[in-house]
């Protein structure tokens, strides 16, 4: 790589600037992913039965192209420069007028600000570079399981072998620690879905949770995780309680864990070590 690239401020606008259009294609990947898991499990289904598969259109991430879910009017390159775009149309489709989510902006901005951040903290090197993968990761994550309550393990599987692989090298953790955090993020969220199944005889969380602390711990080894798992269960908890009290949500509807441990998982990455040591000190 180019040496001008580990000035600090030209890495961290770079990073920014790749982040937006990342940002553009996650809110592809958070749309369209579970849509082809869906496909899948509708092919597999009638694999089983023995039945003609389904006739459907070619459907990934990159065909058919981006379209108004409205009218079907296909989105052109220009109608599809993140942020500037939805600010130049005012949040409507050019050709019906309808509404365009606030989502696919906030994404985008979410992305680029997480991105620059990641090239700044962490400087020019590999380190930046995975801290870069594992941000975007956890972005499409949360926003996946916002959406339909799936951690899809096309995603929380390679993040897994991912950071395992990085820390090798010790790019985050040693090695010992991010196996053993691996091991131990599983069997954590393990252990409190079946011990809520015992006591309650009901699901207090799906399998996707344990995978995706088990990638966290994974990344940043066994000392991150009670970080991850405190922040994840307070934040969660308030959430809940606010949905519960202010939005008439329903005791019986389940609220989705993933984005919260995600969000954690990214703090963690960031500033874990100082704020496990300002507790530490605290205590």
């Amino acid at each position: 790589m180019p040496d001008f690239l580990r000035d600090p401020i030209l890495f961290t606008s770079l990073a920014t600037l790749l982040g937006l259009f990342v940002g553009s294609f996650l809110n592809v990947v958070i749309h369209r992913l579970p849509q082809m898991m869906e496909r899948e499990w509708h092919a597999q289904a009638a694999e089983l039965r023995n039945e003609p598969l389904p006739q459907q259109e070619t459907f990934n991430l990159a065909t058919p192209r981006s379209r108004c879910p409205h009218c079907g009017h296909l989105i052109t390159a220009l109608e599809n420069i993140p942020v500037v775009s939805y600010l130049m149309l005012r949040g409507r489709c050019r050709h019906c007028s309808a509404p365009i989510s606030r989502r696919y902006p906030v994404v985008e901005l979410l992305t680029a600000v997480l991105s620059g951040y990641a090239a700044w903290h962490f400087g020019f090197g590999l380190a930046a570079l995975g801290a870069l993968a594992f941000v975007w990761t956890m972005i499409a994550l949360a926003f996946i399981d916002l959406d339909t309550q799936l951690l899809p393990d096309n995603l929380t599987l390679p993040l897994l072998w991912l950071g395992l692989a990085l820390n090798l090298g010790g790019a985050y953790a040693d090695i010992s620690a991010s196996v053993v955090g691996a091991m131990a993020g599983y069997l954590a969220l393990w252990s409190v879905y079946w011990l809520f199944r015992l006591a309650t005889g009901k699901e207090g969380m799906g399998y996707g949770d344990f995978k995706l602390l088990a990638a966290i711990g994974a990344w940043l080894g066994w000392q991150m995780l009670p970080l991850t798992i405190l922040f994840s269960s307070l934040v969660g908890a308030a959430v809940g309680i606010g949905l519960i009290v202010f939005a008439r949500h329903g005791r019986n509807v389940p609220i989705p864990f993933g984005p919260y441990l995600a969000a954690a998982g990214v703090l963690a990455m960031f500033w874990g070590q100082t704020l496990t040591g300002l507790y530490l000190g605290t205590f």
